[in-house]
């Protein structure tokens, strides 16, 4: 199978899919290939956080034009997947000097499917691209043209928790990922002190819980597989659950918009986390630091257009301030795709890490803020 994830995550997704007892895990560009049976398909789209898709490839060839293209679509056994009753919808992806449109590859596709079904039962599937009963993924690159079913559907960064947005939502696999670029597992007090809509805040709940990542989703598109197992997915769902964990620490998450603050509370209450999060309205210019001993710190400042009604430096110097003076102990780290605006934050990051932010490049950052001084910590260390 293939799990598909943003560019940077590779690394991250392995190492999920090992944890998940994954085999032959294998990483590529924005992909990771694995090995693993039907059950495993289940939990991969249940428990993982940084993947968007899970792909099973049912056949691959090589293909030098649209003839091949639509000989080899028509030599699949489509009846192992669907019935001439079902619906389907095909999304291609091409990076090929052969095959300039995505959107020729879908209907040429579409075209064999159909005729298949026509000429071995007299009837054919239709295409319904908002609710299909099955959904086919073409993947070509150059001549190597490579045929997969989406088990997932939808992108499986819809968690199903989130309800409510704020102006520009971080999406949820891109937050679990920053998160665990930051190295969080739930190891201490928590904070998004520009938190929006929730989401790093309910992320951040979900991995020091071990909650499966879309336990709250609707549905998946292998439920509409002719060999869905559903007492198969709900054992694998149960053992899930046997391994979430006690968290012992607190997460906070603040925004000095009321609006924001509404729309997390609601989000929170959909995911069941309210036990776990804390939201209050607050300026975090001119909060400091309520709890003892290190605080893990995570949050998305506002950037694009949002960033545009204000002032640049002053703003990411205001961030620097606010770390400076009011956050001792803590481990802070944030994503911007305004490489300009880190500049003025005064503060030298100890970690940068590439990330996409949608098309937007940006970076994550750690800032590394000692009790006391410095210097003060490493002659303690020193002494030790």
């Amino acid at each position: 199978m293939t799990a598909k994830t943003f560019f940077g995550f590779e690394e991250l997704l392995a190492k999920e899919l090992r944890d998940l007892g994954a085999e032959r895990v294998k990483i590529g560009n924005r992909v990771v290939s694995f090995y693993g049976d039907l059950g495993f398909m289940y939990k991969a789209n249940l428990c993982l956080r940084t993947a968007l898709k899970i792909l099973k490839p049912i056949g691959d060839k090589r293909i030098r034009n649209d003839k091949d293209l639509y000989n080899f679509v028509k030599s699949i056994d489509w009846e192992q997947y669907m019935d001439a009753r079902d619906t389907f919808a095909i999304y291609a992806t091409v990076h090929s000097t052969v095959f300039k449109h995505s959107q020729f590859v879908s209907l040429k596709a579409k075209d064999a499917i159909v005729d298949k079904f026509r000429e071995d039962k007299g009837e054919r599937p239709d295409v319904d691209t908002q609710y299909p009963d099955l959904t086919i993924n073409i993947h070509i690159q150059e001549d190597m043209c490579t045929i997969s079913l989406d088990s997932s559907g939808g992108s499986l960064h819809h968690r199903g928790y989130r309800t409510a947005t704020n102006i520009a939502p971080i999406n949820e696999v891109l937050a679990a990922g920053i998160l665990l670029h930051s190295g969080w597992r739930g190891q201490s007090n928590f904070m998004d002190p520009m938190c929006g809509s929730g989401t790093l805040a309910i992320e951040a709940a979900m991995i020091a819980c071990n909650i499966p990542a879309n336990l709250n989703r609707k549905e998946f598109a292998f439920e509409k597989w002719l060999d869905w197992d559903m007492d198969l997915f709900e054992k694998i769902e149960e053992v899930s659950l046997k391994k979430v964990r006690d968290f012992n620490y607190k997460i906070y998450a603040s925004d000095k918009a009321p609006s924001a603050v509404r729309k997390a509370k609601e989000n929170i209450i959909n995911a069941n986390l309210s036990d776990f999060i804390t939201v209050k309205e607050d300026n975090f210019f001119e909060s400091i630091k309520q709890t003892e001993g290190p605080l893990h710190m995570v949050f998305n400042p506002p950037y694009g257009e949002r960033l545009q009604q204000l002032n640049i430096e002053e703003f990411y110097g205001q961030i620097g301030d606010a770390l400076k003076q009011g956050y001792p102990g803590t481990n802070a780290w944030f994503i911007t795709s305004n490489l300009e605006g880190l500049k003025f934050v005064g503060l030298r990051p100890s970690r940068k890490i590439k990330v996409f932010n949608g098309k937007l490049e940006g970076r994550l950052v750690k800032y590394e803020m000692y009790e006391g001084s410095k210097k003060a910590k490493f002659n303690k260390k020193e002494e030790e």
